[in-house]
């Protein structure tokens, strides 16, 4: 079965939650975990860069793929985001981390170095070649700082056996649509962007990895459904519904605003790691009011 096949649907980029002393909380990684599930999402993705990957050490990493792995037992696909800029780090994360019960692996593009496209294809070439679990590119220009253009992305598609997909977080509407005319059949292609999710989905897109998910599972994986059948009329009414929220979640900071969120629903402790911080007070209390009055 192919990932297109396996993936279709709403994944979600679950976050790290921590302590007040700023261990990691895998019990409130399990609440996440089960509120997702139950609300009807078709995969989950651990060490998302929404995850706060940057500030996890590699223990800390592989603790939460194994406790992710034993909390979900098989109910759903689980992918592992190793990304980074420097290739043959990821190549040693690859071989060390514990991957055998992984769907998938996502990996961001290099940032920060900004690479030319030659370079985009050669990292993810190499990455490609040393694990037997299929990748997943993440173009997500907004934070790397560099644009995975669609020929890269179909050149690695169609000249390297184990690209497997792309979640694409671009907002050009046309790079999208070269993307799902071109691609290989079997080749996934999900929405990195929750606001755009639906226009994507109209001309093609197998889905959405969702940051929104984390927090409204059951809406937004009925609405990406309700798309994916054609049922748009249905689809859009509710996400308008959820657009004031989604706004919410990106203003100030993801995962900052997702985590405030999950705060008020009482699944997480409101906490971070530096750099990142909680949201103004003012964000929060539009929060609290958003899930008091229209969840």
């Amino acid at each position: 079965m192919s990932l297109r096949t396996k993936l279709q649907g709403t994944g979600v980029a679950l976050v790290t939650p921590f302590k007040s002393n700023g261990d990691v909380d895998f019990d409130a990684i399990g609440k996440v975990i089960d509120y997702v599930i139950d609300g009807g999402v078709e995969y989950v993705i651990t060490l998302g860069t929404t995850g706060e990957t940057p500030t996890l050490d590699k223990q800390e990493k592989k603790d939460i793929i194994n406790y992710t792995y034993d909390k979900v037992n098989f109910r759903v696909p689980v992918i592992v985001g190793i990304g980074g800029n420097y290739t043959n780090e990821l190549i040693k994360d690859l071989h060390s981390f514990p991957l055998e019960k992984a769907t998938a692996v996502l990996s961001a593009s290099p940032y920060y170095s900004k690479p030319s496209q030659e370079g985009i294809f050669q990292h993810y070439k190499a990455l490609a070649s040393e694990t037997p679990k299929p990748i997943l590119l993440y173009n997500v220009p907004g934070r790397t700082g560099r644009n995975i253009t669609a020929a890269t992305t179909l050149r690695l598609a169609h000249e390297v056996e184990n690209i497997a997909g792309i979640k694409e977080a671009h907002d050009s509407i046309h790079q999208c649509m070269e993307i799902i005319r071109d691609r290989p059949n079997d080749f996934l292609v999900v929405s990195g962007d929750d606001e755009l999710s639906l226009p994507q989905i109209s001309f093609g897109f197998d889905g959405v990895i969702s940051v929104v998910a984390n927090c409204f599972p059951k809406q937004f994986s009925t609405i990406i459904r309700n798309a994916l059948k054609g049922n748009f009329s249905e689809a859009s009414r509710d996400h308008l519904r959820l657009i004031e929220a989604i706004d919410y979640l990106f203003v100030e900071n993801n995962p900052a605003g997702v985590k405030a969120f999950l705060y008020e629903l009482g699944l997480i402790e409101n906490n971070f790691r530096l750099p990142v911080v909680p949201v103004s007070a003012a964000l929060q209390e539009k929060i609290k009011k958003f899930i008091k009055e229209k969840l």
